[in-house]
C-alpha cells in the first residue's frame, strides 16, 4: 500500500509527450496507490469545466480510469487551474480539497497546500489570488463564453511570463514567516506543497517542509508508505 503526492504537471495540448507520460505514471501508480494526491496546476491552464478540447476528454478518462479502478484521487486548486470544479471532478471521480487540507496516513499527519498562498512577498500576485478566488469573480468569469474565456486565458499566460521576467526570483518563493505561521497554526510537523518548482526537503526546527517539483525537466513525486516520506524524481523521455 502506498501514497502518491505530485503537483505542478502543467497538461497542455503544446505538449502531447508529457500527456502519454501522465497517462503512464497514472497507470502504473493507481495499481498500487490507495490514494494519489494533486495539489494543483494539473493543467498549465484550465478555464472551465465546459472546455471540450481532446485533452480535456483524455485527462478526463485517464482520472476515471484510476478512480474506477478503486484508487482514490484528490484535488486541490493551483493558481493555472483555479477554475476546475464539481462536474470535472465528478467526471473523474476525483474529491475537491479545500486550501489547505490535514491528510493523515500510515502515521503521518501533514498539511497539504498548493503553495501559492505562502508566496506573500510577491504582493501583486496575492491581489490577483484574493480576486480570483473570490466565488462572485468565478461565477462571473465562467458565465463568458468559451471562445472569450481562451482569449484571456491566452492573455494571462502572456502576463505571468512577463511579471516573472521583472521579478526577483526569491520573492516568487514561500516567505519562512508564512510557512511557520501556517506550520504552528495547524500543530503540524510537515507540510507539503508545490508552486515554486523547487524541489527539496527543508528541515526546520518547528518540522518538515517537502516541496514537489514541477513536471518540466523531470517528473517529481512523493510517495509514501510503511518506510516514511520519499522525494522521487524520474525522466519525462
Amino acid at each position: 500500500m502506498s501514497i502518491v503526492f505530485i503537483s505542478d504537471i502543467h497538461l497542455s495540448s503544446d505538449r502531447p509527450k508529457l500527456t502519454d507520460t501522465f497517462k503512464k505514471f497514472i497507470e502504473s501508480h493507481s495499481s498500487n496507490a490507495t490514494h494519489i494526491y494533486i495539489l494543483g496546476d494539473l493543467f498549465d491552464l484550465w478555464i472551465g469545466d465546459d472546455d471540450n478540447t481532446a485533452l480535456s476528454t483524455e485527462i478526463k478518462s485517464i482520472l476515471r480510469k484510476a478512480s474506477n479502478g478503486g484508487t482514490k484521487l484528490f484535488f486541490q486548486h493551483g493558481n493555472k487551474d483555479f477554475t476546475l470544479g464539481k462536474r470535472f471532478a465528478h467526471q473523474t471521480g476525483m474529491r475537491l480539497l479545500p486550501d489547505e487540507y490535514l491528510a493523515q496516513h500510515m502515521g503521518h499527519k501533514a498539511l497539504l497546500m498548493h503553495g501559492d498562498s505562502l508566496c506573500t512577498d510577491d504582493i501583486d500576485y496575492q491581489k490577483f489570488r484574493r480576486k480570483s478566488r473570490n466565488p462572485l469573480y468565478l461565477w462571473c468569469l465562467l458565465k463568458i463564453p468559451l471562445l472569450i474565456r481562451r482569449k484571456i486565458a491566452s492573455k494571462w499566460r502572456e502576463d505571468s511570463t512577463r511579471a516573472k521576467l521583472n521579478k526577483n526570483n526569491e520573492i516568487m518563493d514561500v516567505t519562512q514567516t508564512a510557512v511557520r505561521e501556517k506550520m504552528l497554526s495547524h500543530n503540524i510537523k510537515c507540510l507539503i506543497h508545490g508552486h515554486t518548482h523547487r524541489p527539496n526537503i527543508h528541515e526546520y526546527s518547528f518540522g518538515k517542509r517537502i516541496v514537489l517539483g514541477d513536471w518540466s525537466k523531470l517528473g517529481w513525486y512523493l510517495f509514501l508508505d510503511k518506510d516514511g516520506f520519499d522525494l522521487r524524481s524520474f525522466s519525462l523521455n
